[in-house]
């Protein structure tokens, strides 16, 4: 992607009002990704339950888990969201009341529903529960919006297939706060409501059973075999990122920038978090003087993910948009370890490991703020002190000599 360097903050020669610093709205998988999307910036997360939501295989909270997750994040000044954004069949109904009404107990800050059903339960049950409507709604127009405003509804997470000037449309007529995916995977189908699944593996995607059928190699024909062996065909998109373009969505007024991955790793969550936050940050602070640094747009390329496109935001998406061979692969940087502790008198970190590394490699340091550092592997040692060459086993903690100060929950990772 071409990185854009200055951003027009003037209309007509006069200077514009104040910005309203919008919701930085992360993933959380499990409560391992809500402590570290917190602690890399995010102002809210959202998460899924055990029921009703679209990630049956996210890991997911259990209540207890849900309330560790509501009262860390409260610690941070942050939300927690709920997502039970199934298209609901009539069994999946008798559980809903009770399922809402202990959201409401735990303290979870909103729910994130589609459909009608279970936000008239949910409503019933939860009255002081906040209901978002989710994007598996399927909402692109400002009078649809209007309609779930009208109905009490606070914030509508648009479709994926709205663009930049749909946005400012719908803020112009209706007065409600608009989510808008900023970041993560793109759903091939339309707003996610997609039946391969269902065909291919009898399993229901619309009630969190996707098996990312559009994403399998097919062998592709038309009067004859069209595809060749070693370059098979796909219907995947590429991944969406508005990186460059973040100062364009706040002066639209979107008022939460969600990152898509509630799948994606607690080293996902951390780069993409830590870096957008920067960026809101910089440019709510001094938007006059903004300017997009190619360090920000490098650092998303280190987490991992497939190639990058803007997708509908500047208008409908066209074959370079979508993956349609085999994929570049990216990122080209492991996570290594996570730091546990640091002792500053003998500089000596100590490091959990998450992905094989050794004397000699390479290495990056990050945390949160932005605060990173390269050096190479020296010197390491294992628990009891004996010197390792390597550290190849999954969470072994490891002691390194670093050249800078860390602090537990910064990461490492190396160059592949």
């Amino acid at each position: 992607m071409a990185i854009k360097t200055e951003v027009d903050l003037r209309v007509n020669g006069q200077a514009k009002a104040p910005l309203k610093k919008p919701e930085l709205l992360a993933p959380a998988g499990n409560l391992e990704k809500l402590q570290f999307a917190v602690r890399y910036g995010a102002d809210a997360v959202y998460i899924g339950g055990q029921q009703y939501g679209l990630r049956a295989k996210a890991g997911n909270f259990t209540f207890e888990d849900m309330a560790k997750g509501v009262d860390f994040a409260s610690r941070y000044g942050a939300k927690v969201y709920v997502a039970a954004n199934i298209i609901a069949h009539n069994e999946d109904l008798a559980g809903v009341r009770d399922y809402f009404k202990k959201l409401q107990e735990i303290g979870v800050d909103a729910c994130i529903v589609a459909d009608p059903a279970l936000i008239e339960l949910g409503r019933d049950a939860a009255p002081d529960l906040e209901m978002h409507i989710s994007t598996q709604a399927s909402i692109t127009n400002w009078k649809a919006v209007q309609f779930w405003a009208q109905e009490g509804i606070p914030r509508v997470v648009l479709a994926r297939e709205v663009s930049l000037e749909e946005i400012k449309e719908i803020k112009r007529n209706v007065d409600i706060e608009i989510e808008a995916f900023i970041h993560g995977a793109m759903c091939i189908s339309y707003s996610g409501r997609c039946v391969l699944s269902n065909h291919m593996t009898a399993r229901d995607a619309n009630r969190g059973g996707c098996a990312q059928s559009c994403r399998w190699p097919y062998e592709l024909y038309g009067e004859k075999r069209i595809s060749v062996d070693g370059d098979p065909f796909t219907m995947s998109s590429k991944d969406l990122s508005m990186v460059e373009h973040v100062p364009l969505l706040i002066d639209a007024g979107v008022d939460s920038l969600k990152i898509e991955g509630r799948m994606k790793s607690i080293h996902y969550i951390a780069t993409v978090c830590n870096v957008y936050r920067q960026i809101i940050d910089e440019y709510c602070e001094d938007p006059e003087n903004f300017r997009l640094k190619e360090e920000w747009v490098d650092e998303i390329w280190k987490a991992a993910q497939r190639s990058l496109t803007t997708a509908f935001y500047f208008g409908t998406p066209t074959e370079k948009d979508q993956l349609f061979g085999k994929p570049e692969k990216i990122p080209k940087y492991d996570f290594a370890a996570l730091v546990l502790d640091y002792n500053p008198d003998t500089q000596i970190a100590t490091l959990q490991q998450r992905n094989n590394f050794g004397v000699g490699d390479e290495v990056e340091f990050f945390g949160p703020n932005f605060v990173r550092f390269k050096q190479k592997v020296t010197a390491m040692w294992d628990e009891e002190d004996e010197p390792l060459d390597r550290a190849p086993h999954p969470m072994m903690t490891v002691k390194m000599k670093v050249d800078q100060p860390v602090r537990p929950y910064d990461m490492m990772r190396k160059r592949k």
